[in-house]
């Protein structure tokens, strides 16, 4: 029997065990990241090698072409410029359409994932009807129109060459240098060792480095056993991977979503044989594998300048709201402190970024100890799961709903976004109460930073179900990017406009 990873959350209000933590999307950013720069430039290397290379096989396919022609038509083409000119001022747009073509196409993609000889071809055909509907638009005479297929045979058998020996010359460069992909198996007896074998020693040009397995089921295995599963994060702590690769071994939905978590938490790539859990292989990227096709599993968010970007749009909306604001910010203190006695500013405990306490910030909107009655009023909570909601709280003060009907009492988070506590727009934070009756399952939400709005707040808010919610973070996890922030942000108006599900 597979045992359950040993995951213990940090204590609620324990602040100074580990350091600060760090949000899962902000993981090597690649302004600050050595590593992440390094191989940004490799791959922006990689990628101005094969572009080079397109242009050059473009540049002897059209010349061919030409001389071809020239035969055809019975003249000896003697010099290059006399056969040049004819298509020498579409050669600019002819390469850009091409690299955008072949970009769009997956060819600059990376090494395992970049297409052959029948997707250059196709490439080719597309940027040859771009080219010819543009030459037509402009008036451009074209003397044959045997010319462009003449042109695309070329040009592919030129620049699949140039490319089959590129991939040769890199493969024997990393070979020669010794790159090798650090790999981790995880997975029980037979299933694991037969994933060994027919994975082979390499893939793509580059060698496998196998440093061991982690198992509970140790029979049949030749590899060095590191530990048990249930150990699989200490492991991760103690080895430099770059892969963890998976085999379906009967684990449960729960367990390898876990073993995903762990394995992304420390920037190591995870791969899964199939026959896997559907949620796993909807989430998968198909890689070509020597002999064992395996899914790459992304991080359940976007990483690197995305997140730079992100951060610096939360700072800059922040501080607008605070400079802007600052009117209605008076006027609401003003009609709180005149409604009721207590401070204009509410101190909420809530539970944040890695499972971590700290204060969020609100405009009072309910009598001063109202905290201290919450248990008075559990037996009438109208919310569904861990959440406590009642739609006429006797707690709250006349101001107070009015600031809730308008969502304005949270505006003060500004400034806990601009302390780096909160974003903008993520999953909303919860209270210490709710965060205690939480099931396992519902704690990837706090990979990412809490939100001020998110999408709860668009999507029915409070009339939906708790585990409706959950499920609406982890699609925000998974599907995260900067216009996902401003599609959420642009609507959270109008549902803060129609009042859907606010309380």
């Amino acid at each position: 029997m597979v045992r359950p990873l040993a995951s213990k959350p940090p204590t609620v209000g324990e602040r100074t065990v580990t350091a600060r933590g760090t949000d899962v999307r902000s993981i090597r950013p690649y302004l600050f990241s050595r590593v992440s720069l390094l191989a940004a430039v490799r791959r922006l290397a990689s990628i101005g090698s094969l572009a080079f290379l397109d242009f050059c096989g473009l540049t002897l396919g059209l010349y061919g072409a030409l001389a071809l022609r020239e035969i055809a038509y019975g003249n000896t083409p003697l010099l290059w410029g006399l056969l040049w000119d004819a298509v020498s001022d579409l050669l600019p747009f002819l390469t850009l359409v091409m690299v955008l073509v072949f970009w769009q196409a997956g060819l600059y993609g990376a090494r395992e994932l970049r297409g052959g000889l029948g997707r250059i071809v196709g490439s080719l055909v597309v940027v040859a009807l771009l080219t010819l509907a543009f030459g037509l638009g402009t008036g451009h005479e074209f003397t044959t129109l045997g010319f462009f297929p003449v042109a695309i045979g070329l040009a592919s058998i030129c620049i699949g060459a140039l490319r089959a020996s590129y991939e040769s010359l890199t493969e024997s460069l990393l070979r020669l240098a010794g790159v090798r992909r650090r790999v981790l198996l995880v997975g029980q007896g037979e299933n694991l060792e037969h994933l060994h074998r027919t994975l082979g020693s390499g893939r793509s040009g580059i060698d496998y480095d196998f440093v061991g397995a982690v198992t509970d089921s140790a029979d049949g295995v030749e590899l060095p056993v590191l530990a048990e599963v249930a150990a699989l994060p200490s492991v991760l702590a103690r080895r430099e991977l770059d892969e963890l690769i998976v085999a379906d071994s009967g684990f449960s939905e729960s367990q390898l979503l876990e073993i995903v978590e762990h394995a992304h938490q420390r920037g190591v790539k995870v791969r899964i044989a199939p026959k896997t859990t559907e949620l796993l292989i909807q989430r998968g990227e198909y890689v070509p594998g020597q002999a064992v096709p395996l899914f790459e599993l992304r991080p359940p968010a976007f990483a690197g300048t995305d997140w730079v970007l992100k951060r610096v749009f939360d700072v800059v909306v922040s501080a607008g709201v605070i400079v802007i604001g600052l009117p209605l910010w008076i006027m609401i203190a003003a009609g709180i402190k005149l409604s009721s006695r207590g401070p204009v500013f509410y101190h909420d405990r809530r539970i944040g970024l890695h499972e971590r306490e700290f204060v969020m910030l609100k405009f009072r909107t309910m009598e001063e100890g109202a905290e201290h009655r919450q248990h008075e009023l559990e037996s009438v909570n109208e919310a569904d799961g861990p959440l406590f909601k009642i739609k006429n709280d006797p707690r709250v003060t006349r101001i107070g709903a009015l600031l809730r009907r308008l969502s304005l009492d949270e505006i003060p988070q500004v400034l806990n976004v601009l302390g780096g506590e909160m974003t903008l727009v993520g999953p909303r934070p919860l209270r210490l109460r709710d965060y205690a009756k939480l099931e396992d399952w519902h704690r990837q939400r706090y990979l990412v930073l809490p939100g001020m709005t998110g999408l709860w707040q668009i999507s029915g808010r409070s009339s939906l179900s708790f585990d409706d919610l959950v499920r609406l973070d982890f699609y925000y996890l998974e599907n995260w990017s900067i216009w996902l922030d401003v599609t959420i942000l642009a609507k959270t108006i109008p549902a803060v406009i129609a009042r859907r599900g606010a309380y």
